[in-house]
């Protein structure tokens, strides 16, 4: 009986040839961990950063990589750094924002949520005037979440998807509501 092979993708794939001389074992790490990461530019952002998308992501489910699974970066050609941003380090940046300036952040999770629906981030910072209390630039978050919610839905599409994380967005949102209609009316007198 024939043996059935597991993790078989059928899926396009982009190569780049590359040859590698095999070498003892020290010299042959070496020269690995110099070859170049891979992957696409998806947005630019005005401060000269990039955000990357690499393509597979890594992600296992029940012992098989998830095909359409990517990881999203946050690129600095100046520094040559690569920062896999996450929805913990948008939360903790939103959470930041929202103890400097509650209407800010509120302004920026309702720019979020446009994207969220479909609009292009571009779109959403030339029609809104969106400034920065503390942290990353609103212009990354937007652009980044993006392409993580677009991976969120490739990873979970019968599951929550991108409302996994704007669901704690939205919370954050209405505590951040709460807290300014607070010292509104403790300021008011009411």
């Amino acid at each position: 009986m024939k043996k059935v092979k597991r993790n078989i993708y059928k899926h396009e794939i982009d190569l780049t040839p590359l040859r590698i001389k095999n070498s003892p074992r020290e010299e042959f790490r070496k020269t690995l961990e110099n070859v170049k990461y891979r992957g696409y530019e998806v947005e630019q952002i005005s401060d000269g950063r990039k955000i990357l998308m690499t393509k597979p992501g890594g992600k296992f489910v029940f012992g098989t990589v998830k095909r359409e699974d990517f990881m999203i970066w946050v690129y600095n050609p100046a520094e040559l750094s690569l920062w896999l941003i996450s929805h913990k380090d948008i939360y903790s940046d939103l959470e930041e924002k929202g103890k400097k300036d509650s209407g800010e952040t509120i302004k920026i999770i309702d720019a979020l949520d446009k994207v969220f629906c479909g609009e292009e981030p571009d779109e959403v910072l030339h029609s809104t005037d969106l400034k920065n209390p503390t942290g990353e630039l609103p212009e990354i978050l937007l652009k980044a979440y993006k392409w993580i919610w677009g991976q969120e839905d490739c990873n979970y599409p019968t599951g929550k998807g991108r409302n996994m994380s704007m669901d704690g967005i939205k919370e954050l949102r209405n505590k951040l509501i709460k807290a300014l209609d607070g010292s509104e009316n403790a300021t008011s007198g009411t």
